[in-house]
C-alpha cells in the first residue's frame, strides 16, 4: 500500500468510495459521466497548496482509501495553523484491516510538518464506529459541531 496524492484519473474512484456505505449514497452519485462539479471541485483543491487530496493504493494499483487534509490559518492559538481532515473512506471490502489508521497516522505526521497546533474532523453522529475509531486514535470530543445546509436537495445525512 501506498499513499498518494490524487489525480484526475482518480476522481471516478474516489468517487465511488465516497458513496461506498449508506450515508454516502444518499449524497454522492458515481454515475458515469460524473457531474461536473466533482472535476470542478477536483481543480479547486488541486490548486490549492493549503488542500490535499490523497488515496491509499494496494499493490494492484486499485484504490483502497482516500481523504481530504485541509491546512486552516486561524487567529486563535496565536496565529496558529490547524489540520482538518475531511472525505475519510476505506473500500467496503477492506475495512476492519487497518488502512484507515495508516491514512490517520500519514494525515497526523503532514500536519505534525506543517507545523500545525491541532488535527480536528468532523464525523456524522449516525457513524457510531467511526466515532470509537477516531477515538482510538488520540481525537476527543471536546467540541460540538453544528451545519446549515444551503441547499435544500443536499441534506448531507
Amino acid at each position: 500500500m501506498r499513499i498518494r496524492e490524487a489525480v484526475r484519473a482518480d476522481i471516478p474512484g474516489i468517487v465511488a468510495l465516497l458513496a461506498d456505505d449508506d450515508l454516502g449514497r444518499q449524497r454522492e452519485s458515481d454515475a458515469i459521466p460524473l457531474d461536473g462539479s466533482y472535476w470542478a471541485a477536483f481543480d479547486a483543491i488541486d490548486a490549492d497548496p493549503n488542500h490535499q487530496l490523497v488515496v491509499l493504493e494496494g499493490e494492484d494499483g486499485q484504490l483502497a482509501g482516500c481523504l481530504q487534509l485541509s491546512f486552516l490559518p486561524y487567529l486563535t492559538f496565536r496565529g496558529g495553523w490547524r489540520a482538518q481532515i475531511e472525505a475519510v473512506r476505506v473500500a467496503s471490502t477492506l475495512r476492519g484491516a487497518g488502512l484507515g489508521r495508516v491514512l490517520f497516522e500519514w494525515a497526523i505526521e503532514e500536519a505534525r510538518g506543517r507545523n500545525c497546533h491541532v488535527v480536528q474532523l468532523t464525523t456524522n453522529v449516525q457513524r457510531p464506529e467511526a466515532l470509537a475509531f477516531y477515538e482510538s486514535l488520540g481525537f476527543e470530543a471536546t467540541h460540538q459541531g453544528l451545519k446549515l445546509y444551503l441547499q435544500g436537495h443536499m441534506t448531507g445525512r
